[in-house]
């Protein structure tokens, strides 16, 4: 073996190194896979209808994003949803989680309305009061018909 084959060779596998880290860093990341430890903690909210929301859906406040969906389970015909929120942000015990929707016709995601009380919410409690989505259908089929306004 010459001198010039083993530092093609060299240079193919460190190429090579090179990528698989690459690869790594980007299925870990894309994943969303923590390995040293969480930077956030689980909370959950129960609904009566969670249509349209989906897991990775973004938990905000004010506008901003402070967590995501991280699952959704039905539990007694109710939808218990978890949420994984930053630790950095404190929830109080009085927030209320809605549903609302980006846009028009936009994806769904979980709006929380900041409360007033001292004491907060730990990691693993549950938000109290919450708001399912708005049925445009629903509400557009009242309208078409001539339902508004009625009780049922």
């Amino acid at each position: 073996m010459n001198r010039n084959s083993w530092g093609l060779e060299a240079g193919v596998g460190l190429f090579m190194v090179i990528g698989l880290v690459c690869v790594a860093y980007l299925s870990l990341n894309l994943g969303d896979v923590r390995l040293w430890g969480s930077s956030d903690y689980v909370v959950y909210a129960r609904f009566s209808n969670v249509s349209g929301l989906k897991k990775k859906a973004a938990v905000t406040m004010a506008g901003v994003e402070i967590g995501q969906v991280e699952d959704i389970q039905l539990d007694s015909g109710e939808a218990v949803v978890t949420l994984r929120i930053r630790k950095d942000v404190k929830l109080e015990e009085d927030v209320i989680a809605s549903i609302k929707t980006m846009g028009i016709i936009g994806d769904k995601y979980i709006a929380i309305t900041a409360g007033g009380s001292d004491t907060m919410i730990e990691p693993g409690g549950w938000i109290m009061d919450t708001q399912p989505p708005l049925d445009i259908e629903d509400l557009l089929g009242k309208y078409v018909f001539g339902q508004i306004g009625e009780k049922k």
